[in-house]
């Protein structure tokens, strides 16, 4: 078996594969299926072209373009699924910490591996951002099952580094996106709080229905830390040693301030926020949520 057939965990997917992930927004295809469709009608109609990304059909390269310009063009059709979702999946060197030996990175592929399955088993297209500072790698979206092998097999290849910088990952976002659809955030979130609320509610201007799935670690959550500690620094920050309780208070007192911060923010723009830490069952986790979302 392919390592990156892992992080379809059955025991997860057992949990999630009878529940549905609705957008709630009218969203542009034309399958008939769960999700409204401002569409009439089947017939393909050439919209656009835009240049090619991995992960596009090599069917729909426009070769014309490509003997005048020597660069690749995929030709745009109005799209024949119900919905286009973009799993956003952080890469940053945040993501590698972990108190056991799963880290926020490992929980964070299985959340994206789960999900990706989901939307393709219900005939919706998929595609995958890796960002940090900067854009890092965009697969574009597609519904058959070979493309979530595609999914998986990038996700299994990362290499945490960088900060994060989610001003110029949601700035690059919006001038792709070319319809409504949903917008899946997988992120420890640790940027300045006002820029990432900033960079949401601009991609939540464009239409967009968004899910952040903010991960953290327990011991990020708790800071159980009770005798002289040395601390790695991670995203540019120095390590130091330092007493823990002489900062534990003002340190829970910061971190629960900012996913608070977070939080209000994204039910304030109606941004679904979900807190998951990486000691949680993720089939209970994500389960929960999504029967929380489809009751909504």
């Amino acid at each position: 078996m392919k390592d990156y057939l892992k992080y379809l965990d059955p025991q997860v997917l057992n949990k999630i594969s009878r529940l549905d992930l609705k957008a709630r927004l009218i969203v542009e295809g034309y399958i008939a299926g769960m999700h409204q469709s401002p569409y009439r009608g089947v017939s393909p109609e050439f919209v656009a072209h835009r240049e090619y990304v991995v992960g596009d059909d090599l069917r729909y390269l426009d070769w014309k373009v490509f003997g005048r310009s020597d660069r690749l063009y995929i030709k745009q059709y109005k799209q024949e699924t119900n919905l286009i979702c973009y799993v956003l999946f952080d890469v940053s060197e945040s993501m590698a910490y972990g108190s056991t030996e799963v880290t926020k990175l490992e929980y964070a592929r299985y959340i994206a591996g789960a999900l990706s399955y989901l939307m393709i088993q219900q005939q919706d297209a998929v595609g995958l951002v890796l960002f940090d500072s900067e854009i890092r790698e965009m697969i574009a979206p597609h519904s058959n099952q070979a493309h979530l092998n595609v999914i998986l097999n990038q996700l299994s290849r990362v290499n945490p580094a960088n900060k994060t910088d989610f001003k110029t990952v949601s700035d690059y976002i919006i001038e792709r996106l070319e319809r409504k659809g949903l917008i899946i955030i997988i992120s420890d979130l640790l940027d300045d709080p006002h820029n990432i609320l900033a960079g949401l509610n601009k991609i939540r201007s464009k239409g967009q229905d968004i899910i952040v799935f903010h991960i953290l670690d327990e011991f990020e959550m708790n800071f159980p830390f009770n005798s002289l500690t040395r601390f790695e620094g991670l995203e540019q920050i120095p390590e130091i040693t330092a007493d823990p309780m002489a900062l534990k208070k003002d340190y829970l007192k910061e971190i629960n301030e900012f996913t608070d911060t977070i939080r209000r923010g994204c039910q304030g723009n109606r941004i679904d926020y979900t807190l998951i830490t990486t000691d949680k069952k993720l089939d209970v986790a994500l389960s929960a949520y999504l029967a929380t979302r489809s009751s909504k």
